[in-house]
Parts: structure tokens; C-alpha cells; sequence
């Protein structure tokens, strides 16, 4: 067999592939490949401003800000999927090891190289978050409903084939689109707190 007609082959079951012919799991690759592509932007300009240790540290501790800090689970998706198609490991276990990994980043990160946190506006807003349980951990403690709440729906994508197919989405949308929104105007909320705290404003 020719590297062509083995590319061909290749280039064939990809296309067949369940995760390119299901509209459910289509969806799903769509959004890896564009938060990989973002991660991966943000890596590079990193990169060229800091050196590559500091640009990989920066951007480790960003997407870790995402993880613990935003009510959606676009950033443990980097990892969730990969571990759902590889492993076959449920998103909302992945998710846990989503967290135990990023916490352990800035554990590190506060031990080793807290003067990292300075070098952008956002990882200065997630160390005022980290440093001050009383009330900033209230932002993580809603992220972390609004999470593991998307994951748990998000799960029942990887296992049917057609949006129709999602029973638990159709049967709660209206509940958790109304959580999300309440997660969402609460997270905010909390950082207008923390902005009038630093004497910033929106």
C-alpha cells in the first residue's frame, strides 16, 4: 500500500468516524478544536512576550483561572474530552481531576513563582481570588456548580447520536439554562465586588 492510498484510508475512516458522522459528538470536536486552537494562540503570544517557561506557566495558571473561576467547562474540556474518547472516563470525573490539577498548578505557582500572577490584569484579579477565601471563594463555589452542572449535561452528549436524543437536556433545559444565567449574574456580580475592592470599575 502506497502512502497515498494509506493516507486515502486514513483521510476515509476519519471522515466515517462517529465523532465526525454523529451530530451530538461532531459538536463536541468542534468545540475541543477551538479551545485547543485559543489555549494554543494564547501559549505563543506568551511565549514571545515572557520566554517559553514563563509563557507556559502563564498560560497553565490562566486556563487554570477559567477552570476554578468561570461557571462553564470550556477550560477542563481540554482535558474531559480527550479522556472521554481515549478512556472512555465520564466528563464529570474528568472534571474532578480537572480541578485537583489546577489547584495543584497554584499551589505550585504561590510556592514557587508568585510574581508570575503580575505579569497580566487577569492572573492579578485570581490572585486576589486565592488569597482571600473571605469573600472571593464564594466565585469558585459558583463556578464550581455552574461546572459540574454543564458537565453533567454535557456527558449525555458523548453518549447519543442527535441532539433529539438527549433526554435529560430536553427534560431540565429550561432549569439549567435559568442556573446558568443565575450562576452567571452571580459570578459577576462577586467580580464587581473585587474590582470596587482594587478601586477599578467596569
Amino acid at each position: 500500500m502506497t502512502y497515498m492510498s494509506r493516507l486515502g484510508h486514513l483521510l476515509e475512516r476519519i471522515k466515517r468516524s462517529a465523532h465526525l458522522t454523529h451530530e451530538t459528538k461532531r459538536s463536541t470536536v468542534i468545540k475541543f478544536v477551538l479551545v485547543l486552537l485559543v489555549i494554543s494562540a494564547y501559549f505563543l503570544w506568551m511565549s514571545m512576550e515572557y520566554g517559553p517557561g514563563q509563557g507556559l506557566m502563564i498560560t497553565l495558571l490562566t486556563w487554570s483561572f477559567f477552570v476554578f473561576c468561570t461557571p462553564i467547562a470550556d477550560a477542563g474540556f481540554l482535558l474531559d474530552f480527550p479522556l472521554r474518547v481515549l478512556a472512555g472516563i465520564k466528563m464529570l470525573y474528568s472534571e474532578a481531576a480537572v480541578w485537583v490539577i489546577a489547584a495543584f498548578i497554584n499551589i505550585y505557582a504561590l510556592s514557587f513563582d508568585p510574581q508570575v500572577y503580575g505579569t497580566n490584569f487577569l492572573l492579578t484579579l485570581f490572585r486576589q481570588i486565592l488569597l482571600n477565601p473571605v469573600p472571593y471563594w464564594a466565585i469558585i463555589v459558583v463556578s464550581a456548580a455552574g461546572t459540574f452542572l454543564s458537565v453533567y449535561f454535557g456527558d449525555e452528549l458523548m453518549d447519543v447520536v442527535a441532539h433529539r436524543d438527549r433526554k435529560k437536556h430536553l427534560a431540565h433545559h429550561g432549569k439549567h439554562l435559568l442556573l446558568m444565567v443565575a450562576f452567571v449574574i452571580i459570578a459577576i456580580a462577586l467580580y464587581g465586588i473585587l474590582l470596587q475592592d482594587l478601586g477599578l470599575h467596569f
